[in-house]
């Protein structure tokens, strides 16, 4: 019998025994996949006796936070440009920096952080809602400090001068969820007047598009410009066509990619033998996610190793050999 640790050729190879925790998501979402394809291909290239154990978490804050308290040995934290808060002290972890961490790599999904308001209040823009004060009930997730949506949704509201205690002066409220399907479900139902979130490709989305009239509103320049300049946040587009109603390229947050996260103190060759396998077996995960159009899948594929080794944050060197000689 063929031993597993023995049976793959190819690549580099870690001869001793390599145990490893890693943390991801609910534990059927996209992050548990990635994991789930490291744990194996890594395992399959490591000394007898080698194991991966894949704890389950939230994909947030959280991730970053379980590396840092060495919960675990590495992450993934979505969006991927929001490490950098935990590496520099701000935002999420104001006044705490960790600039001990370091990235294996950046896992590709496009996605897009966007505000849908029913077309029936006739609301297109944040100065409308603003002058109007009109008290819409807005299903988001719950700004927790470890949901990234929530964090994102009540930053970006607040610096549209609609904090969330104005929101309520007017008579508005948050329906708030770890999770954005029922989200997606009560916007599609009428139980909401506004949904704020991402997941944009996701079916969800399209369903409530296509159930009722829908109004995409735009961000503003100075709140785009000072999260960009502040906390790392990228802007982004979403283009005219995608959803029913979006008649114009939508300016939004940019929500996309999945930062995998580790310590400066992570072990080099093992490091190098993961940024191996996230670039040379990238296939393993793409045949995965291959039944769906690329432009609507939760991970964006065909993946490019390149673009795995561009991260929020400064590459574990062990990982950076492997970027670096492609």
């Amino acid at each position: 019998m063929t031993d597993r640790h023995t049976a793959v050729e190819g690549g580099p190879r870690v001869e001793r025994p390599v145990t490893m925790h890693l943390m991801a998501d609910w534990g059927m979402a996209n992050l548990t996949r990635i994991a789930g394809w490291v744990a194996q291909d890594v395992g399959d290239r490591t000394g007898d006796g080698s194991r991966t154990a894949i704890w389950t978490g939230r994909g947030g804050a959280d991730a970053a936070r379980a590396v840092i308290d060495r919960e675990v040995d590495a992450a993934l934290m979505v969006p991927a440009a929001f490490v950098r808060m935990a590496y520099d002290g701000t935002g999420m972890f104001a006044r705490d920096p960790h600039p001990e961490l370091r990235a294996l790599g950046t896992l590709p999904q496009t996605d897009r952080l966007v505000l849908a308001i029913g077309a029936e209040h006739g609301i297109a823009s944040f100065e409308d809602w603003r002058s109007r004060r009109t008290p819409l009930r807005v299903a988001t997730s719950q700004d927790d400090g470890v949901n990234t949506v929530g964090y994102a949704v009540q930053t970006m509201m607040t610096l549209h001068g609609i904090a969330r205690d104005e929101l309520e002066r007017w008579g508005g409220k948050y329906l708030e969820n770890e999770r954005p399907f029922p989200l997606q479900a009560m916007f599609r139902d009428g139980d909401v007047d506004a949904l704020f979130h991402e997941a944009i490709m996701t079916p969800g989305w399209r369903d409530a598009a296509e159930a009722r009239d829908v109004v995409f509103i735009p961000m503003e320049e100075e709140p785009l410009a000072r999260v960009e300049r502040e906390l790392g946040w990228p802007r982004a587009t979403l283009p005219a066509g995608y959803l029913r109603g979006l008649t114009e390229d939508l300016t939004t947050l940019d929500f996309s990619d999945f930062a995998f996260v580790c310590r400066e103190d992570f072990p080099d060759d093992v490091a190098h033998l993961v940024a191996w396998v996230l670039g040379e077996t990238r296939s393993n995960l793409e045949r995965q996610y291959a039944h769906i159009p690329p432009e609507r899948s939760p991970v964006t594929y065909p993946l490019d190793p390149v673009k795995i080794g561009r991260t929020a944050i400064p590459l574990h060197p062990g990982a950076a050999r492997y970027y670096d000689q492609l």
